[in-house]
């Protein structure tokens, strides 16, 4: 009951952006504020957010695989478990996200405002909402979900906020494309709890 009223949230949450960054209000928030962090350009931050943006698919893929290496290799089953629900909130997250970015269909900032934005690096996809945060957000949440530990916990919100400001940093996403994003990762590993329910009877018969 608790996880269904928290995905509702998010879903009203995701909703409420797409029509505020609609509006001229959200148009002149979004723009200005990337412009701000886009203009980050000390050696350390760009190298730092660089770093972080172009890392996120090998982190956001090789941690539940690893879990699975891992769990096979010392038969260990609980571990595996958890491997498949990370893995599968990961893989929820991306297919909602490219889901989203060709219905919403909005162009990237250094797109639409290349006298404001500068591209650090170019992307092929629409801008609505982030992939790279959405599926950050999704490994952070759902591995403080298995293992609600403060080490756990703190560093993996820091690595997927990261990401989310990287993004920015980048020029290549807005910070309504990165709290949809955030949004979207984090809910769809709440609502993995319910999924991943059934898919462990199915694939390990409990």
């Amino acid at each position: 009951m608790i996880e269904m009223q928290m995905m509702k949230r998010w879903t009203f949450f995701v909703c409420f952006l797409s029509l505020l960054v609609s509006g001229a209000w959200g148009q002149n928030w979004d723009i200005n504020t990337v412009h701000r962090v886009n203009s980050w350009d000390g050696k350390f931050i760009r190298n730092y957010n660089k770093v972080i943006s172009r890392t996120e698919p090998y982190v956001a893929i090789g941690v539940p695989v690893a879990m699975a290496v891992t769990a096979w290799a010392k038969h260990d089953k609980q571990l595996l478990k958890d491997a498949v629900y990370v893995g599968t909130s990961v893989a929820g997250a991306f297919v909602v996200t490219y889901g989203m970015k060709y219905l919403v269909d909005r162009q990237r900032p250094y797109e639409r405002y290349p006298d404001r934005v500068h591209a650090y690096s170019h992307e092929n996809s629409p801008s609505f909402p982030s992939g790279h945060t959405a599926t950050a957000f999704a490994l952070a949440t759902s591995l403080s979900v298995k293992y609600p530990k403060w080490y756990v916990i703190a560093p993996s919100a820091v690595w997927a906020c990261s990401v989310g400001v990287s993004r920015m940093n980048e020029g290549v996403h807005y910070p309504s494309d990165v709290l949809a994003g955030a949004a979207i990762g984090a809910g769809c590993a709440v609502a993995n709890i319910y999924i991943n329910r059934w898919l462990n009877k199915w694939l390990f018969g409990d």
